[in-house]
């Protein structure tokens, strides 16, 4: 699997501590070695259905996964508090 961050995702991990960025992107390293990334991952109901959150620590990471071209987009990283706004 390969994993894509949106252009608002990558600004939103720009912004995060160099610690923090460091354990998402460890954290996406191993989720891209899985051959099913959703045994790591939680899917999402209501409004969010149809996608995937991915938890590192304080943070989410809100994820499209396109099974078709193996695919993990991730469209938003934020503190847990805001992330689901």
């Amino acid at each position: 699997m390969e994993f894509i961050y949106s252009p608002k995702a990558e600004k939103q991990l720009e912004k995060l501590g160099f610690a923090t960025q460091k354990q998402i992107s460890k954290y996406v390293a191993n989720l891209e070695t899985l051959p099913n990334p959703r045994q790591k991952g939680k899917a999402l109901t209501g409004n969010l259905k149809g996608l995937w959150r991915y938890r590192v620590q304080d943070y989410r990471l809100i994820c499209h996964i396109q099974d078709k071209e193996l695919i993990i987009l991730c469209l938003e990283i934020d503190h847990r508090s805001k992330v689901y706004e």
